[in-house]
């Protein structure tokens, strides 16, 4: 059998759709009493509420007959992980094990949302939560439910369960990247760019800065956002330079580096495209690769840069 947890799995898959299966069946009807309804849906609530209560005491009670009665025959369960359990004699079985396991548990239902299509079906979200024998570890997950109506009652046709553990927060998709804080510097031929990165104060972004100097004069400056996309579940990079310039870069990752897609707006209106391979050689250095570069429509040539980082100034 397993639990779930927000933070953490233990036992086996025998009760994975069961936990799945409690967060269906909440135990209050949301906002039921605060909201105004008129008689058909004060009905709906009410054999809904009529069905938490008897899950809640079924549950409570360890009765996995009881419990596994509340869908109808061919009803299925389908938890976090994908693994489906249908009919009944499926259900009550898998509650069974559950209870041979954890003969204390108990059981807290939450609803969250709910909504009638037409006057047979009702959609269900909510939250579940278990607690096995003495607080030894809670699990808790989302839900979407699908209830039918059969004469009075409202038991569930299908019910999947999904993970409600918490979302890393941008730091933590940032910090493969740490090793890339600090100074450092690219001395050429053209010129030398002093690159300086640091963590923003809110943690949530990586700030770079680019000076480039020729002949020991400043010419140009870039600052640079790096930060995570949770739309296309990516990091992504905004820089802008101080010639009004702007580009945006996607970066992936690969085994020793990173590869960047970066489209550029250079200051008249000029479209600029190119990939950029970053590669951490040792500590101190970093080699980047810009290839596929197209400016304008126009094919340019690919360039290679060895940046190290920049010892420390006297005094520091």
């Amino acid at each position: 059998m397993k639990i779930f947890s927000v933070h953490h799995r233990a036992v086996d898959g025998a009760c994975r759709t069961l936990m799945a299966w409690l967060a269906c069946m909440p135990a209050v009807w949301a906002q039921a009493t605060d909201t105004p309804v008129n008689a058909h849906v004060s009905a709906v609530v009410k054999a809904i509420m009529a069905e938490s209560e008897a899950t809640v005491k079924a549950f409570n009670s360890g009765d996995a007959a009881a419990l596994a009665a509340m869908f109808i025959d061919d009803g299925e369960l389908v938890d976090e992980d994908g693994t489906v359990t249908e009919s009944r004699a499926e259900i009550a079985a898998l509650f069974d094990r559950f209870f041979t396991r954890f003969p204390k548990a108990t059981l807290e239902l939450e609803i969250t949302d709910a909504r009638e299509i037409g006057d047979v079906v009702v959609i269900e979200e909510g939250m579940r939560r278990i607690t096995t024998d003495q607080g030894a570890a809670t699990a808790q997950v989302r839900y979407v439910a699908v209830r039918t109506k059969q004469g009075d009652a409202w038991p569930l046709a299908s019910y999947r369960e999904f993970s409600d553990d918490p979302l890393p927060s941008p730091a933590e998709m940032l910090a493969s990247l740490d090793w890339i804080v600090g100074d450092w510097l690219d001395e050429s031929p053209d010129g030398t760019t002093q690159i300086s990165y640091r963590w923003s104060d809110d943690g949530n972004f990586l700030i770079g800065e680019y000076n480039l100097s020729v002949g020991g004069k400043p010419t140009a400056k870039s600052v640079q956002r790096i930060g995570w996309d949770p739309v296309e579940g990516t990091l992504r990079s905004w820089t802008f330079d101080s010639d009004g310039g702007f580009s945006e870069g996607e970066w992936l990752g690969t085994d020793d580096g990173w590869v960047v897609k970066s489209e550029a707006t250079l200051p008249d209106g000029t479209i600029g495209s190119a990939t950029i391979t970053i590669r951490p050689s040792d500590a101190d250095h970093l080699v980047v690769l810009s290839t596929d570069r197209i400016i304008g429509g126009s094919e340019e040539p690919d360039f290679k840069l060895v940046i190290a980082r920049r010892p420390p100034q006297p005094g520091n």
